[in-house]
C-alpha cells in the first residue's frame, strides 16, 4: 500500500478531517480492541457515571475477538467482526472523545450522524485477510474485562495496521458511493 496515508494514534479530529471514503491507510501505535460485550459494559459504566477503563479520547477501537498467537507473533488471526452489533453502544463512545473503529458492514444512520457530530471515522478491515492483519500487531495486553475472554478489550501496538476509510467525518460513506457504479443499467 505505497500510496497509503500513515496516520498515528491517537488521532485529532482535525486529522481526520483529511481522511475521504476509500482512502486506504495505514495505522500505527495503540487501538484497543472491542466487541458487544466489551461494548455494553463500556456503556453501563458511562450510564452509573464511573470511570472507563482506558481513555478513548482520540483513540480507535477494532472489533476484533483476536485468536491465540501461534509461535512468533504477537495476536494469531485477528479478523473484524460486524460493526453494526456496536451499533447501540456507540454514540456514548464517540462522545467520551473515540476517534476511530474499524470493523466490517455498514453502520446506522445514526451513528454515521454522531460520526460527523464528533468527528470520527469508520475504517474497513478486510475480512478474510485475518492472518495478514496479525502481522501489523506487534505487541498485545488485556486491559480490561479479561472474564470476557477474547472478548476482553486488549490493547494492540500495531504497525502499519492496513485498512479503507469506509465512512469519513463528513459521512462519506462508500457502501451508498460505490455499488451504483458497479450496477448494469
Amino acid at each position: 500500500m505505497d500510496d497509503a496515508i500513515r496516520i498515528n494514534t491517537p488521532v485529532t479530529s482535525e486529522e481526520l478531517k483529511m481522511l475521504k471514503a476509500g482512502d486506504r491507510v495505514l495505522i500505527s501505535g495503540v487501538i484497543y480492541t472491542g466487541r458487544d460485550a466489551a461494548h455494553k459494559r463500556l456503556v453501563e459504566l458511562i450510564q452509573k457515571g464511573r470511570g472507563l477503563p482506558v481513555d478513548l479520547n482520540g483513540q480507535i477501537i477494532y472489533y476484533v475477538g483476536p485468536a491465540p498467537a501461534k509461535p512468533g507473533y504477537a495476536a494469531g488471526p485477528a479478523g473484524p467482526t460486524t460493526s453494526g452489533r456496536m451499533d447501540s453502544y456507540t454514540i456514548p463512545l464517540l462522545e467520551k472523545g473515540l476517534k476511530g473503529m474499524i470493523g466490517k458492514g455498514t453502520r446506522s444512520r445514526e451513528v454515521i450522524e454522531a460520526m460527523k457530530k464528533y468527528g470520527a471515522v469508520y475504517f474497513g478491515a478486510v475480512g478474510g485477510a485475518a492472518a495478514l492483519i496479525a502481522r501489523s500487531i506487534k505487541k498485545v495486553e488485556v486491559v480490561a474485562f479479561e472474564d470476557l475472554g477474547t472478548e476482553a478489550i486488549h490493547r494492540f501496538y500495531v504497525e502499519n495496521f492496513p485498512a479503507i476509510v469506509i465512512i469519513d467525518s463528513e459521512g462519506n460513506n462508500l457502501y451508498e458511493t460505490e455499488p451504483p457504479k458497479y450496477r448494469r443499467g
